[in-house]
This record gives C-alpha cells, structure tokens and sequence, in this order.
C-alpha cells in the first residue's frame, strides 16, 4: 500500500479536485484498490463523491482507541473507490493530537488496513499543523496543488523547507499546477520556466464536478482536462513503483 498526500499550505488551490480525481482514475483506470480518506473539515471530498461519514471522523484519532478503521470506510459509486468521509468534528483534530501525544498515530491507522487497499489518497487541509505533521511521516508521496502565483511558489519553497528540516527531506514532492490559463502571460512564462510539472487547465468542466457531485472523467472523459489528470496519476504511479524508491520509517 502507497500513501498519497495531496496538501498545500495555501487554500483555494485545487487540492480538493485533485484529490478526488487522482482517487477516481486510480480506482477505475489504473485499477488500483484506493481509499480517499478525507482530512478536511469541510468534507468538499466526501460532498463531490456523495458519501457521508459513517461516524464522528475524528473519533478515529481518540487516543489509543477509536476502534477498528473499517467501521469508517464507506464504498462510493465505483468499485475499488471507497471513501473515509470528514465532517465537522475534525476542526479540533489538532487539540486531540496535542492530547493524544502520539505522533505517528495516522500512520498506525493506515497500517491496520495495509492488506486491503494498494493506493490511499489522503486529502489534507491546507497549513502546518500537527495533522500536516502526521501526513508527512505517513506519506509516500506529496501530491502538491499550485496556482501560477507568486504565492504558491513561495508555498513550494516553504514546504521542501519544511521537510528538509524536520523529515530529512521525505517524502518526496509532486508539484502540479492548478487552473492554468495559457492566454495570461503569466502563466505561459511559468510553463516555460517549468516543462516538467503537471499542468491542469483552466475549464468549467472542473467547476461542474461540484455540481453534478461526479469526478471530471464522469463528466468529460476525452476532454483535455481529464486527459492531464490521466498523465498526472501515470507520473504518481512511477514515482511509487520506481526500484529504490525510499520507505518512510
């Protein structure tokens, strides 16, 4: 089992869409066993997929209980795609990490179900925080939503900050750029600048999924914007399986 945060310190960057689409296309196209576990209050996640949480998510977080994570877990509309719903109760999640004083207890929950799922997408909230904290030693892979902002470079700079600081430079991040507009100049110098990181186009068709509550390839599975996710979870999938790749201890 692979572990793939999708997190940013910035909001209203995206993440949520990425995390539910890398989910999808991991389930249906790639054909991998994946939990979407939702880590953000506002549970925008669970809502695109329709699923709603079958308790109190941050019960799961309660010290040395909890109970058993499966009791959690829900399956969504497509197979091999089940879902850990959020709700409200997660807004104190870092007051109960602080008590709990277990500093990899996310990694101890999603070690109980190792067997049962090859890709665990995690969508995170944005900011450091000890949630965050829990998500970096956890984690296989940072999936890292951009804007073509000022802003969000700085973000970038701050996280490999971060975790050559605090975690030897682990896990490994993947930038993708989010709501790309190549009529602004910006953005077509930003592309320019960096070839190699995943581009997601502007499109109302992103927009739609949170009213239609379906991931885009439901909606426009040939559109160019499906066709980008497409390349993105082919580049999460041999950053995973590459021979060598570091383990997280």
């Amino acid at each position: 089992m692979k572990i793939i945060a999708v997190f940013s310190l910035k909001g209203g960057v995206g993440k949520t869409s990425v995390a539910v689409n890398v989910a999808h296309l991991l389930a249906t196209r790639a054909k991998r066993r994946t939990l979407l576990w939702d880590l953000d209050a506002q549970g925008a996640a669970s809502d695109l997929l329709q699923v709603e949480p079958s308790k109190k998510a941050r019960k799961l977080f309660a010290g040395t209980g909890g109970g058993d994570i499966e009791a959690y877990i829900v399956p969504s509309k497509w197979p091999g795609l089940d879902v850990l719903a959020a709700d409200e109760s997660l807004r104190k999640l870092d007051v109960q990490l602080v008590e709990s004083q277990r500093a990899k207890l996310l990694a101890r929950r999603l070690a109980a179900i190792a067997g049962e799922y090859d890709r665990v997408v995690l969508d995170c909230p944005p900011g450091f925080g000890l949630l965050a904290e829990q998500v970096f030693r956890a984690a296989d892979l940072i999936v890292e939503p951009m804007t073509m902002s000022p802003l969000s470079a700085r973000t970038n700079e701050q996280l490999a900050e971060h975790l050559a600081r605090h975690h030897k430079g682990q896990p490994p991040v993947l930038p993708v750029f989010t709501m790309v507009d190549k009529r602004r100049a910006l953005h077509r110098e930003t592309l320019e600048a960096c070839p190699d990181v995943h581009a997601i186009p502007y499109s109302s068709k992103v927009e739609e999924m949170a009213v239609y509550c379906l991931p885009l390839a439901e909606i426009a599975p040939d559109s160019p914007e499906t066709a980008e996710f497409g390349r993105l979870v082919t580049a999460i999938e041999r950053k995973l399986t590459r021979p060598g790749q570091p383990r997280k201890g």
